[in-house]
Order: C-alpha cells, then structure tokens, then sequence
C-alpha cells in the first residue's frame, strides 16, 4: 500500500529536523519512539539535557501553524511521554526539556525550520 502523502511528509520534517538539531551539536537517542501513550517524534540529548523533539511539518499555514497544533492536551501528552521515556531507559537526566521543530515545507523553494526550545 502507497504510504499518503501526510506520512511521507511527516518522515521529511523528521529527517529535516534530526539534521537541524544534529547540526547544532544533539545526538539523536531515538526517533519514533512509541507506547500506549503515544509516540515521541525524536528523543536527543544535548550535554547533559534529555530534549524530547516534537515535529510538525506543514506544506503550507491553511490549517493553521505547526506551533498552533501544541494544544494544552498535546503538552501534556508530551511530559508523560518524556517520563515515560526516562522510567523505562533507566537514565537520569540533569533536565528534561521539550522543544518544538516546525517545518513548513512549501510547493516552491527551501523548507523553513524553526526550533523553539521549552515549549512546555
């Protein structure tokens, strides 16, 4: 079965964003990472700091901007993930932190990638 192009689009902002947070010196732990909880797009570590990463990517803001898809709700998911995560990887993280990567991935020209850290 062909994936749909929403998948194939969400693997692109992935690949781009591990690249991004790469690039600024974090070393991808996991990506994908999954439980009854939900999934964690890309689990990182920067120094001594566990960043769980979440991806939106859009190709375009017609439905709203990927920061706007961080509701209340998703935060929350997010932190019990992030816990989750720690519990059953057995480390101990001086901090958790959980950023944000928005790709919006336009019809013409280059992606945009913005990273915002601490969202929640």
């Amino acid at each position: 079965m062909p994936r749909s192009h929403n998948a194939a689009l969400g693997t692109y902002g992935e690949t781009l964003a591990e690249r991004h947070l790469t690039g600024l010196g974090m070393v991808v732990l996991e990506r994908n990472w999954r439980c009854e909880l939900g999934e964690i797009d890309l689990v990182l570590r920067e120094g001594d700091v566990l960043v769980v990463c979440e991806v939106k990517t859009r190709s375009s803001d017609a439905y709203g901007s990927p920061h706007e898809a961080i509701t209340a709700t998703k935060a929350a998911r997010l932190r019990r993930l992030a816990a989750r995560w720690v519990s059953e990887h057995d480390v101990r993280p001086r901090d958790v932190r959980i950023d944000l990567v928005a790709v919006l991935r336009p019809r013409r020209g280059a992606s945009n990638i913005e990273h915002v850290r601490g969202i929640c």
